[in-house]
Parts: C-alpha cells; sequence; structure tokens
C-alpha cells in the first residue's frame, strides 16, 4: 500500500470506529425512525452509507467513481445485524482493494468524479468528508429521537 493512501486509510479507520460506535448503540427499532418530511428513515440513511462506500471500494479498482449502485434489499435497512456485517465486509474490501495502490498509481493516475479529478489518495478524504456528512445527518436523527449520543459521538458531531 502506497505511504499517502496508508495515512489516509489509518485516518478513516478513526471515523469508521464512530460509525461501529453508533450501530452498536441502535436497535433495529431505531431503523424504522424517520424525522418526518421528506426525510428517509434512519436505517435507509445507514443503508445510504454502505452504498456511497461501495462506490468507494469501486473506484480504487477502476479509478472512476460511480454512486449509481444501489441494494435491492430493504432488509438492510431494517436490520443493524445485517448493517454492522455489511459495514464490516465494505471496510475489508476496502483496505484489500488499497493494498493493491501503488506509488506508480498516487503520482499518475487521478480520480475521475464524473468529469472532475481529484488525486487518488485525495479519494479517502473525500470519504472521510462522506462520513462526516452522515453523521451530522444522524445526529439530528439521534437528538430527536432522545437517544444517549456517547462521548466520543459528542466531541467529534456535536
Amino acid at each position: 500500500m502506497n505511504g499517502d493512501i496508508k495515512q489516509f486509510w489509518n485516518l478513516n479507520r478513526m471515523y469508521t470506529q464512530l460509525r461501529d460506535e453508533l450501530m452498536a448503540s441502535l436497535t433495529d427499532d431505531d431503523l424504522a425512525f424517520s424525522s418526518g418530511g421528506d426525510n428517509p428513515t434512519l436505517g435507509a440513511l445507514c443503508r445510504e452509507l454502505g452504498e456511497t462506500q461501495h462506490a468507494y471500494v469501486q473506484s480504487f479498482k477502476s479509478f472512476k467513481i460511480d454512486f449509481g449502485y444501489r441494494v435491492n434489499d430493504d432488509s438492510y435497512q431494517g436490520s443493524v445485524a445485517k448493517l454492522k456485517a455489511w459495514y464490516a465486509e465494505l471496510d475489508q474490501q476496502l483496505e484489500a482493494v488499497l493494498e493493491t495502490v501503488t506509488d506508480e498509481d498516487v503520482a499518475n493516475k487521478k480520480m475521475d468524479r464524473d468529469g472532475y479529478e481529484a488525486p487518488v489518495h485525495i479519494s479517502l478524504d473525500i470519504l472521510r468528508e462522506a462520513l462526516l456528512i452522515f453523521y451530522g445527518k444522524v445526529s439530528v436523527y439521534l437528538k430527536a429521537m432522545g437517544k444517549e449520543r456517547t462521548q466520543m459521538w459528542r466531541d467529534w458531531v456535536a
């Protein structure tokens, strides 16, 4: 694994640990919560995060990101256990594909983001931003649900 990629991935692990901490605090019933209006359920929001991470896994294979992937199994948005297992699998897949990224890839390739190109190692930074956006959304849900947030969650998100 390229040194820049390894450094960015190690930082992202801290952010995925926050996701795992969240999942440990949720129940299947919690996933059905919606804050109303056009907002999705918490489970649908969690499924969307998995779809986003899937896009990043694939992008490090092709150096092109495509956010069109959708899980055609609604049971993910209603099962904490399924989401946790899926996230763990996606983390393993991401780490495995990152092992294949070379110094030459980082120096010479760009990540095609639908017409915008970003340095390969910056894609992990953008993934971290996607996690932070997810956490911001989820924080609103947790507050609306009256759920206690961990100290780490309050320190990092609010």
